[in-house]
């Protein structure tokens, strides 16, 4: 690739462009939300930067590739593990520009450029927060992902040993495909990452936290991903006048998977609240979460003068207000926000990585064996008290203690 590079470089000013771009990285064409919820018909070109080397065809690069079987395969379960051994349809190609934003929704590569950008692009993020590479659970067996993008008949989602699977139903639908929903992906990716990062329990984790642990971090994740769209950031902001207190996309994931059901982390459970399974058991946690993202972005704007209103006022009394009054409180005029819209949108970028720094490098301070919800929350305010996070730990506990975790 190097060679290659050279070569387009001394092809004249167009070629020198080009190396230029992709030492920045690469085009893809990604739907922030599946297309067929309104406001998200089109893709947004997102940049995928060159980490780990350069991305090739298939797509693939040194932490992951695409696998596109030409006839239907089974979901992967032991013994049966990656590689696929079978016959695969020609790889996603690069432009002659070497990006893939060429690549468009309906075309037969598109769900192989779009399963392999968006799973890329959350291990990137998750990067970023914690400041070094992050490695496979499964190395040194394999020391790459294989990213199926579509299993037929099957629908349903599933990352594990080496894997991650994306299923679709039959005949195709507007719904129907995995590899379009950035959410399913990005809970999948979580799920990856924090097995890299946490373990693997050496018993079976079933007297402890940590399968709950793993679908609360995993939905988080994915509303982090999601936060990383600009398109979305500004849609949500604008549909809500910015205040995220307000049900919206951002706090709502439907994976369509076994549980074929929407997860909302906007609620106000607490772990009194909730059963044994471990979906309802993440609840609360995820719940602190968000109410710790929405607790920094609304203290962010009263700091920068954006809001009068102190959002520490109502830190224990918004999940006993009716949404009439949280509205009327949290949210200023309509007619007025759009003066507001980029300071907000700053604050929610910030508060954003706030929190998802804090979250990240909270992982180093747990073990898989002895996790619990009130562990893991202690880790996460001694990682937020060492980072961007200090001076909002207080907030921070206030969300974790009304949850009743501690």
């Amino acid at each position: 690739m190097g060679a290659t590079l050279d070569a387009i470089a001394n092809s004249g000013d167009a070629g020198q462009k080009v190396v230029s771009d992709l030492l920045i990285g690469t085009r893809f064409l990604v739907f922030p939300q599946p297309p067929f919820i309104s406001g998200y018909e089109k893709p947004e070109v997102v940049w995928i930067g060159r980490s780990d080397g350069p991305i090739l065809a298939g797509p693939s690069d040194n932490r992951m590739y695409v696998a596109d079987p030409v006839e239907p395969k089974r979901p992967y379960a032991l013994p049966d593990l990656p590689p696929y051994p079978g016959v695969l349809r020609p790889p996603a190609e690069p432009g002659p520009d070497g990006h893939f934003d060429h690549i468009l929704p309906g075309s037969p590569a598109f769900l192989s450029a779009h399963s392999y950008a968006c799973s890329r692009r959350v291990l990137d993020i998750c990067e970023g927060y914690v400041g070094r590479r992050i490695d496979w659970f499964f190395e040194p067996t394999y020391d790459r992902l294989e990213i199926v993008p579509h299993i037929p008949r099957w629908e349903n989602a599933q990352s594990g040993f080496g894997f991650l699977e994306l299923g679709e139903s039959e005949p195709p639908t507007p719904t129907s495909s995995f590899a379009l929903n950035f959410d399913a992906i990005a809970h999948e990716m979580g799920h990856l990452v924090l097995l890299g990062e946490l373990g693997i329990p050496y018993g079976d984790g079933q007297d402890a936290d940590f399968f709950a642990y793993h679908e609360a971090v995993a939905d988080f994740i994915s509303l982090l991903g999601l936060l990383h769209f600009d398109t979305a950031i500004d849609r949500l902001l604008r549909r809500t006048g910015g205040n995220l207190l307000i049900h919206n996309e951002l706090d709502r994931f439907a994976e369509l998977s076994d549980e074929k059901q929407l997860r909302s982390l906007n609620n106000s459970l607490k772990t009194v609240d909730v059963g044994d399974d471990v979906h309802d058991r993440s609840k609360p946690f995820a719940g602190a979460m968000f109410d710790s993202l929405v607790e920094i972005y609304q203290t962010l704007l009263f700091e920068r003068g954006v809001t009068n209103l102190d959002p520490r006022r109502f830190s224990n009394l918004r999940q006993q207000m009716a949404p009439a009054l949280i509205e009327e409180n949290l949210r200023g005029s309509k007619d007025d926000y759009e003066k507001r819209h980029f300071a907000s949108k700053a604050a929610l970028q910030e508060a954003r990585d706030i929190v998802g720094e804090a979250l990240v490098r909270s992982w180093a301070r747990l073990d898989p064996d002895l996790l619990t919800f009130q562990g893991a929350a202690e880790a996460l305010l001694v990682s937020g008290d060492k980072g961007r996070a200090r001076p909002y730990v207080g907030q921070i506990e206030d969300c974790i203690r009304w949850r009743e975790i501690w």
